[in-house]
């Protein structure tokens, strides 16, 4: 049996018919057919699968679908203005070579969307605590630290490149 989840999704009402026990994360890859949001280890320890729902970073594997009833959700897809203008997280993450694979990017850009509107100018240790709970196997995470410290820059509209 089915049932019809009505919530925002990347700032447009959304509604989505899926089973009772199907995840946000499988909601959105299978249903709403947004797949940068990445099905990682789907038991909430990588971070793939990072969506801010009300504000707050969340695993989406660990949650589900008709739990964000009425709730505003965002993906990696709704952070840019267009194609052509990227997230300064996303540019900044380019910028500064913090994507190799790719595969956990989406999740680290979510954690670090959260961060910096809780926090917009952190320090590395601020940093490295709010991504402590994704995982990523290609960067050594360096350059990511640089990147969100770069898009805090940039979104404090100072020039840093």
């Amino acid at each position: 049996m089915k049932t019809v989840v009505s919530f925002t999704l990347n700032g447009r009402a959304t509604e989505l018919a899926t089973e009772p026990y199907t995840s946000l994360l499988d909601a959105l890859r299978n249903r709403a057919e947004l797949t940068g949001t990445k099905k990682g280890c789907d038991v909430g320890d990588c971070g793939a699968c990072t969506v801010i729902v009300d504000g707050k970073p969340l695993n989406s594997c660990l949650v589900l679908a008709a739990e964000v009833e009425g709730a505003s959700v965002e993906t990696i897809e709704g952070l840019a203005a267009s194609p052509e203008q990227l997230h300064p997280l996303q540019q900044s993450f380019l910028d500064c070579g913090a994507a190799q694979c790719g595969f956990c990017t989406p999740g680290l850009i979510m954690m670090a969307k959260a961060l910096l509107a809780e926090n917009p100018r952190p320090t590395r240790d601020e940093i490295r605590f709010a991504i402590a709970g994704n995982i990523c196997r290609c960067t050594g995470y360096t350059k990511v630290f640089e990147a969100i410290e770069q898009a805090a820059a940039r979104m404090a509209g100072e020039v840093r490149t």
